[in-house]
């Protein structure tokens, strides 16, 4: 049996003392660098100047640069008519008007448009003065909730001016021929607007009726 040796324990003793030190050391170190305020990384958005012509009025905006065309019409200049449904491009409940076309507004910036025409619902027609398409849904009962029907007599609108103009769709059978209007294009131009109460057969019977054509 080997005998003590008292400097072997105040060896080991001294070597436990020394890490323990350095080790309550080291998280007081961590702790005073986690408590550092650290300085600020953000900056302020981008703000851009936008000369907006909506529904045949200009408006000078100044926006975020990232600020949707969607938001800039809902949030600066109140024309809530257009709805904020999926935000991705999927329902068309936000469909509005640029420069003949139908598009989806949450889709694109707002100083994407600069020196366009855009329509909106409100562009359309007014309560006096009715767009034909919406005289069509109130007389077919094309709308339940009433949520989605914008962006529907909107897309409908400009879906009967892409026909006119020979722009075909995947349904379209014959490219070297003038586009029949027809039920079948209609509810293929008219599927990406989603009608989530159903009322897809009324609003075809407002839309067949403004083209003048029999289902």
């Amino acid at each position: 049996m080997a005998e003590f040796d008292p400097n072997r324990r105040k060896f080991i003793r001294n070597t436990a003392a020394s890490s323990g030190a350095i080790a309550v050391a080291k998280i007081a170190t961590e702790a005073e660098a986690r408590s550092v305020i650290q300085p600020s990384q953000t900056t302020e958005p981008s703000k851009v100047n936008v000369l907006l012509r909506v529904n045949g009025s200009e408006h000078q905006l100044l926006v975020d640069s990232r600020t949707t065309l969607l938001d800039a019409l809902r949030e600066r200049l109140h024309l809530t008519g257009t709805k904020k449904g999926c935000d991705q491009g999927q329902c068309g409940a936000c469909t509005v008007i640029v420069d003949g076309r139908r598009i989806a507004s949450c889709l694109t910036l707002a100083v994407m448009q600069e020196g366009h025409d855009i329509t909106t619902i409100e562009g359309l027609g007014t309560p006096n003065n009715l767009h034909p398409m919406q005289a069509a849904f109130i007389k077919h009962d094309g709308y339940q909730c009433g949520f989605c029907t914008p962006g529907q007599i909107c897309s409908a609108v400009a879906m009967l001016d892409e026909i006119k103009a020979g722009i075909p769709s995947h349904v379209t059978e014959d490219l070297t021929h003038p586009i029949e209007m027809s039920p079948i294009e209609f509810r293929e131009r008219m599927s990406g607007n989603l009608c989530r109460c159903g009322a897809y057969s009324n609003i075809q019977e407002a839309i067949t009726e403004v083209a003048g054509v029999s289902r």
